[in-house]
Formats: C-alpha cells, sequence, structure tokens
C-alpha cells in the first residue's frame, strides 16, 4: 500500500511593507499541523511583481498558486488592480485571492468582494483570519 505524498499550497503574499509579508508568511507556517497540508509561501512587494511571478508579463510557464493574500494599499498597482487582473486572465481566474486593508472602508470591501475576493481581511493578520482560509 502506498502513502500519499503530503499535499503541497503553494500562497503568494503581496504587500509593500516587509513587516506585513513576513507577519503573513508565520501565520501560515503555523498551519499545516492543523490542516495536514504543506504550505510554501512566496513573498513579494508589489502587484506588478505578483504578475511577473504568476507569467502574465512573460512566456514563461506560470507557477501554480493556489492562493493570492494582497494588501490593498500599495504603491503603482493597487490590490483590487491585481483582483481585477487576476480575474480577467484565463488560467488565473480560478485563483482564490484575499484581500487585506489596515482601512475598515465599508465600499472598499464591498467592491473588492464583488470583483471575486473570497474573503476582506483588517490588517494586522490574525491566525484566525489564516485558520478561516483552511478550506479554501
Amino acid at each position: 500500500m502506498a502513502i500519499a505524498a503530503e499535499a503541497k499550497f503553494h500562497v503568494l503574499a503581496v504587500d509593500d511593507s516587509v513587516i506585513d509579508r513576513k507577519l503573513i508568511e508565520r501565520l501560515l507556517e503555523t498551519l499545516p499541523t492543523k490542516v495536514n497540508l504543506g504550505i510554501d509561501v512566496t513573498t513579494v512587494d508589489s502587484g506588478s511583481k505578483a504578475l511577473e511571478f504568476l507569467g502574465l508579463h512573460d512566456e514563461r510557464d506560470e507557477i501554480e498558486v493556489n492562493l493570492v493574500i494582497t494588501d490593498y494599499c500599495m504603491p503603482g498597482m493597487t490590490g483590487y488592480d491585481l483582483l481585477k487582473k487576476i480575474k480577467e486572465t484565463s488560467p488565473l481566474k480560478d485563483i482564490p485571492v484575499v484581500i487585506m486593508s489596515s482601512e475598515n472602508v465599508p465600499s472598499r470591501i464591498s467592491r473588492c468582494l464583488e470583483e471575486g475576493a473570497e474573503e476582506f481581511f483588517l490588517k494586522p493578520m490574525q491566525l484566525s483570519d489564516v485558520e478561516r482560509l483552511a478550506p479554501t
């Protein structure tokens, strides 16, 4: 009887703050023991680097990403713009996207959820937020 290899789950975390990127990474590291899932986390500091990583700016093969967690407020491209780009791109549109913001603006939250965001979290991200993502 063969034993199945541990499943791998790849999260792309996008935030212009190195502190918030590290926090997301640390919180996600606590999750595998709770959901029996190996998690790889890639962090980038901008929406354009996220699109590059996803393979939208060049001809290389796209990398399998199972979840994108992005800050809303970033210079250049907002998390909302990144969400729209992902949802408009055929091979990426099914990737769940979670938006985070330190500002609790109901119209912003509604707009992101209407555009296809899986969740909208207030910063700083909490362990309970990460645990809510486990079924995703």
